[in-house]
């Protein structure tokens, strides 16, 4: 597991992405969100160590839009407390993909792509609109999503809060 500080961007748990630099930045680019909105430490972790979060989110895409990636995932992130589940995947090709999950019924249920800088959509996303945002810690990201219209139970660690 490794606490991500986004005040010194660091490759780390990166190294094997062609876009190391750039994923870094964005990945730092989250860390400081999370500590800034919830006082959180953004804490990665390999992806066999958060299986049930990484099986949880792979079955959201396939089932809702019929998305499986190619690249490997090389870490995640699960932020949890009473009112939300929101677990990040990043992967290889660059790409960071977060689900937001209200535990309330009705709550806000949505699937977040993001892209590193210089990154181009993968094949999965080629219909999706991206938007663009500037960050100090990723220079221009680019994002986009959809909102979850099934259900899908949480995965056991996420009721454990």
């Amino acid at each position: 597991m490794t606490v991500v500080n986004f005040t010194e961007v660091s490759t780390a748990g990166l190294e094997s992405s062609p876009v190391a630099p750039a994923l870094a930045g964005l990945r730092a680019n989250e860390a400081r969100y999370f500590a800034n909105k919830y006082g959180a430490d953004y804490v990665t972790a390999a992806p066999d160590a958060k299986a049930d979060a990484v099986a949880w989110i792979e079955e959201i895409l396939r089932s809702e839009r019929d998305i499986v990636f190619a690249s490997p995932i090389l870490e995640v992130f699960v932020h949890q407390d009473e009112e939300l589940f929101w677990p990040s995947l990043y992967f290889a090709d660059g790409l960071a993909v977060n689900v937001l999950w209200t535990k309330a019924e009705g709550g806000k249920r949505a699937v977040g792509f993001k892209l590193s800088q210089g990154m181009n959509p993968p094949s999965e996303l080629a219909a999706f609109k991206w938007v663009r945002q500037r960050s100090k810690l990723a220079g221009e990201i680019r994002g986009s999503y959809f909102v979850i219209k099934g259900e899908h139970p949480l995965p056991p660690s996420a009721t454990a809060v």
